[in-house]
């Protein structure tokens, strides 16, 4: 088996820090791929963090949804959640946006996202701040990025 597989296989199964572990009362009821852009604005010549911009799929690739600005993950039914964050790790992999673990709630239509009551995001590529300072205030950077979503619902 060459180095590159190892190395594969070994970043596939990163442990997700026992401060993202969601509730006990809670149990996995989707994981969503994400691929889209991290969106940054230069403000007092510092790169700041505005939205996330993504599209959702499933685990075949079939696009399901959006993730924006909120935080909000949409899926194509018209059901939603908004989320804050209550806990975040650095992630494994250099130059990825950290890890996260979010309190979630509905605030749309019943469907596929209705019911989910916290999301963790994990295996991110990309996606941080550009290196350095900025000079033109109100400047967007858009960083591209992947992650997994693991959304949980109530056992």
């Amino acid at each position: 088996m060459s180095l590159a597989l190892l190395a594969a296989g070994c970043a596939s199964t990163a442990q997700v820090p026992d401060s993202l572990k969601p509730g006990a009362s809670e149990s996995l009821a989707l994981v969503v791929p994400a691929k889209g852009d991290q969106i940054y604005e230069c403000r007092a010549s510092k790169w700041v963090f505005v939205a996330p911009e993504a599209e959702l799929f499933d685990r075949a690739g079939k696009k399901i949804g959006r993730h924006y600005a909120g935080p909000h993950w949409e899926s194509a039914d018209g059901s939603k959640v908004a989320a804050t964050v209550t806990a975040r790790a650095d992630a494994p992999a250099a130059g990825a946006i950290p890890w996260l673990l979010l309190s979630a709630k509905s605030v749309g239509t019943e469907g596929a996202f209705s019911k989910v009551t916290s999301i963790q995001r994990v295996a991110t590529v990309g996606g941080v701040a550009p290196a350095g300072e900025c000079s033109r205030a109100g400047a967007q950077a858009r960083v591209a990025y992947t992650a997994d979503y693991y959304f949980f619902t109530a056992k």
